[in-house]
């Protein structure tokens, strides 16, 4: 196995160009350990994913199936052999599941720098750049689990370098539609062993979870997802003097409140956008509200749209400050 030529100090902005192809992250198998870490950390309800016998059920698949949250997690920390040095992660593009993966599998994810674009100088501040990651995860057997983009905000190491690039990166979202998600909606789910479907969320209005929940274990999922940022390991490196909880497991635990308002859930088919609008850090206590934005019919079920919104309060914080702005597309009874 070759290393890259910063080894684990980078990289930094000026030593990337557009089209490098970094040294992939070690493979990771997802068993029942790991399942159950995750499950720890988040306590998501998710009905295929907590019993094996639900869903198989559902989905057919004996042995138990892996919460997608989870697959997204790993895939995004096998791609942080980009972002040891991240500054902030700008926005995702192209988030879908293209497939269900059981427990037991092994994912790997090649990471490639499509797009590089230095922001503007600012006599105060050391020169960044942005960078546009692609990644795409698939299984041992070669079957594409996701395929998607991410935008990274990275330092220079040599402030004096040679000016950076001026790619366009493309739209930081786009008008939604439900096609790209309705292509890889599951064939042949029986969602007959999920609740009945709620009548009465109405498209265009929102729900709030009474259960609030406490951010702990942060480097826990860091730590199984191999998650190389810094900033989430290191509370020198973070905001304020305190280590930055990786913005995956907020939405992780949001994922799990709109779980719990959409008990018909089967699982997320993938993120229309999400926007990481403020930093979460330990014992934060987030609350979470959902607005059904549109839904469409999709196989024994629909498919269904929503924002949301989590807010944390907590040490340092002067009342609740939003943190996420999250618009998943999730399969339902």
């Amino acid at each position: 196995m070759t290393t890259e030529k910063w080894g684990l100090d980078g990289p930094y902005y000026d030593d990337l160009r557009p089209g490098h192809m970094f040294v992939p992250a070690p493979p990771i198998t997802l068993g029942a350990g790991e399942t159950a870490l995750y499950q720890s950390v988040t306590g998501d309800p998710l009905r295929i994913s907590l019993a094996t016998t639900q869903g198989h059920a559902v989905t057919g698949i004996a042995g138990g199936v892996l919460n997608p949250a989870l697959a997204l997690h790993v895939a995004i920390g096998q791609s942080t052999v980009a972002t040891r040095r991240v500054i902030a992660n700008l926005f995702y593009r192209g988030v879908v599941l293209h497939r269900v993966v059981p427990v037991g599998v092994t994912l790997r994810t090649t990471v490639e720098a499509r797009a590089m674009r230095e922001t503007s100088r600012k006599p105060d501040k050391p020169r960044r750049g942005l960078v546009l990651l692609g990644m795409r995860t698939v299984t041992d057997a070669g079957e594409l689990v996701a395929d998607f983009e991410r935008c990274a905000l990275l330092p220079f190491r040599d402030q004096s370098a040679e000016p950076g690039f001026d790619d366009d990166l493309g739209p930081t979202t786009t008008p939604f539609e439900f096609a790209p998600y309705l292509a890889h909606t599951p064939d042949g789910w029986d969602l007959k062993a999920l609740p009945d479907h709620d009548d009465t969320w109405a498209v265009g209005t929102s729900r709030s979870d009474p259960l609030r929940d406490t951010v702990t274990d942060a480097p826990a999922l860091v730590r199984l997802t191999q998650n190389l940022a810094a900033a989430h390991r290191d509370a020198r490196l973070g905001q304020r003097g305190r280590r930055l909880v990786y913005g995956g497991h907020t939405i992780g635990l949001a994922q799990a409140s709109l779980c719990r308002l959409v008990p018909s859930m089967a699982t997320v088919i993938g993120w229309h956008s999400c926007d990481h609008v403020g930093p979460v850090f330990e014992d934060d206590v987030l609350s979470v509200s959902a607005t059904l934005d549109a839904e469409h019919p999709a196989g024994s079920g629909r498919l269904l749209a929503f924002t949301v919104l989590v807010d944390a309060e907590g040490e340092g914080r002067d009342g609740a400050q939003r943190v996420l702005d999250w618009k998943p597309v999730v399969y339902a009874r």
